[in-house]
């Protein structure tokens, strides 16, 4: 069982920054592929970025965030980040982080491959 608490989300104006963490209890995050979505409301859930430590550790990135936001990792806290920049009013969602522990190689880019779910966290973007 893993547990996911995500963290670091709030009120935000246009071209700030965040950083999102998500602490990962009940297995190391080492070999873990971790991915971040994100909800606004009346839209579905989306692929934020995600990362495959067991393939090499290339984060893909969706178009809308590229050159903005970067995922990282803390292997002494088992924490996975996301340092979210230049933020957008279109930014404003809950940020959920969520874990893949199936071994998949590749990037995992659909919700429904995910296993585990942390309980979100709130992103608000004001212009």
């Amino acid at each position: 069982q893993v547990q996911l608490v995500e963290s670091g989300g709030g009120l935000v104006q246009a071209g700030g920054s965040l950083r999102l963490s998500c602490a990962a209890s009940g297995r190391t995050l080492r070999t873990t592929t971790i991915g971040w979505f994100r909800q606004a409301p009346g839209k579905e859930r989306d692929i934020v970025t995600t990362i495959n430590w067991r393939s090499g550790g290339v984060p893909y990135y969706a178009d809308s965030v590229k050159g903005r936001f970067t995922i990282s990792r803390d292997n002494a806290k088992n924490t996975v980040y996301l340092q979210m920049n230049n933020l957008k009013p279109e930014d404003t969602a809950v940020y959920y982080c969520a874990a893949d522990v199936r071994g998949r190689y590749g990037y995992t880019l659909t919700e429904y491959e995910y296993d585990y779910w942390g309980q979100g966290t709130q992103v608000t973007v004001s212009s």
